[in-house]
């Protein structure tokens, strides 16, 4: 029984899984959960990095403590675009931004002044998102940080947390590819873009593939965690390049969506898309594993059912998800909808007061119970599915049968049943826990364990069950479709 520990840090929460491979099957244990919660100081919002490292350390010790001490390799995989900067030394100089906080706003305008749009599309393939590196660089730099001054070195988030572990600083390709930076026909960085934005080039690394081994554990951490310098893996470090290698697809034409906190539905490509068509519909060609291209579109997601939940919890009107969606199944159906990529979602606080709002500027019954309120924002995630799924298809120019359902938001049964009916096609939803097992996979085929990502894929759908959902109720959701176009 081959043992391999994988750490998966989403937006709000990490774990650290113990996978174990008996040559046909992989199984998933929890190991450590813990949470991860941003921290405002002043007008900025950061990432706690120093503690998301310290539960790092905490998910190995217990790994050792419960008797898996002879785990083969170590993943590390988290969200994209963020980043640590070091010093000439080594240091961290100072928390990471958290993509959410306010130091990028108005950079895609400062950018387009230097070069436009289009040429910035062309040289990367990447949806524009305010949050991208390409724009906290640039903010940093017209603000005249001294931290970006002084950097030496720029790691994403999986690599820093790597890099305190092993002490090697290189960067892996899918969570390179995330920040808008990289040439997607080359694979390496895109010098014109940065030279041409004045982003200092001195501080980035050698990018490396997803699926090789990347360092070994530091004597200094072995020797603290009471473990040997197991090699650590860089597997598919951003978690939807992770999610998609989960897919349990061996052949087919097939679409994904990695739901969670971010909603990503795309197809894999050997090479990336970028042509008049991606880019008016604002598709993204990230990396994926093997030098695959994930052409994809980023919408909002349960992001801001997260946050409507959390308002009611402050608020001191706790309930449970089940709860809600329970009433939500018996609210009335299509009484209003929302685009779930409007900006007035994108930051936190007063999500349901948001919701309320937008339904009286577009004109539409306005939600005013949390059952409606939940059951607006499952159809409008349907049904901007939907949307995406018809866009994909234009740009690839063929019929995508079926889409598969990974990560968390498999757990939620209305919203699967919802997206079936919307798209008039099967959803299989699963594996849930989507990352971890892509992670894991990775390790596997890193260490020779497996053949190739076909081979891991075939393991996968032996692995984990799925569930299908077949449409139906199809000709009331082109009707709200409709009127989802209109608003």
């Amino acid at each position: 029984m081959l043992k391999l520990l994988a750490f998966d840090y989403g937006a709000s929460s990490g774990r650290a899984i113990l996978g174990k491979f008996d040559g046909e099957r992989l199984s998933l244990q929890e190991i450590h959960r813990f949470t991860n919660e941003p921290v405002m100081v002043g007008n900025n919002l950061y990432w706690d990095i120093l503690r998301l490292y310290h539960e790092m350390k905490q998910g190995i010790m217990k790994c050792v403590s419960s008797g898996n001490k002879d785990i083969a390799s170590i993943g590390v995989d988290t969200w994209g675009v963020d980043f640590g900067l070091l010093d000439s030394s080594g240091k961290l100089m100072g928390n990471p931004y958290h993509y959410r906080d306010n130091n990028t706003e108005g950079m895609i305008e400062e950018a387009v002044k230097l070069m436009s749009k289009r040429e910035i599309y062309d040289q990367t393939g990447i949806q524009f998102m305010v949050f991208n590196t390409l724009y906290q660089l640039l903010s940093m730099k017209m603000n005249n940080s001294p931290l970006l001054e002084k950097a030496s070195t720029m790691l994403f988030i999986p690599d820093l947390l790597r890099y305190f572990l092993t002490g090697e600083k290189n960067v892996e390709y899918t969570i390179a590819s995330t920040g808008q930076m990289l040439d997607p026909n080359s694979g390496k960085w895109a010098k014109p873009l940065l030279d041409r934005l004045g982003i200092p080039q001195n501080i980035l690394t050698e990018i490396i593939e997803a699926g090789s081994i990347a360092g070994r554990l530091t004597a200094n951490v072995s020797s603290e965690l009471g473990i040997g310098s197991i090699p650590v893996i860089a597997v598919a470090e951003h978690d939807t390049g992770s999610a998609v290698v989960s897919v349990p697809v061996v052949k087919g034409k097939y679409a994904y969506l990695s739901s969670g906190t971010w909603s990503l539905l795309g197809v894999e490509s050997s090479v990336p898309v970028i042509n008049d068509a991606t880019y008016s519909l604002d598709y993204t060609n990230e990396g994926g594993f093997g030098r695959t291209v994930r052409l994809l579109k980023n919408i909002m997601g349960l992001w801001i059912y997260q946050e409507c939940k959390r308002y009611w919890d402050k608020s001191g009107e706790v309930i449970g998800f089940d709860e809600l969606e329970e009433g939500a199944a018996k609210s009335e159906p299509f009484m209003a909808l929302i685009n779930p990529d409007d900006s007035s979602f994108y930051s936190p606080g007063k999500m349901p007061e948001k919701i309320q709002e937008y339904c009286r500027k577009t004109r539409q019954k306005v939600p005013e119970t949390k059952a409606q309120i939940v059951r607006c924002i499952m159809e409008s995630l349907a049904l901007k599915y939907r949307m995406t799924l018809e866009g994909l298809e234009k740009i690839v120019g063929y019929s995508l049968p079926v889409l598969h359902i990974v990560g968390g938001g498999c757990k939620n049964t209305m919203l699967s049943q919802f997206t079936a009916n919307a798209i008039a096609r099967p959803v299989i939803a699963g594996p849930v826990e989507a990352t971890a097992v892509g992670n894991l996979m990775a390790q596997l085929i890193a260490l020779g364990e497996v053949k190739n990502l076909s081979e891991g894929r075939g393991i996968i759908k032996n692995s984990f069950a799925a569930v299908e959902y077949i449409p139906s109720d199809c000709a009331s959701w082109d009707a709200a479709y409709e009127r989802f176009l209109n608003i």
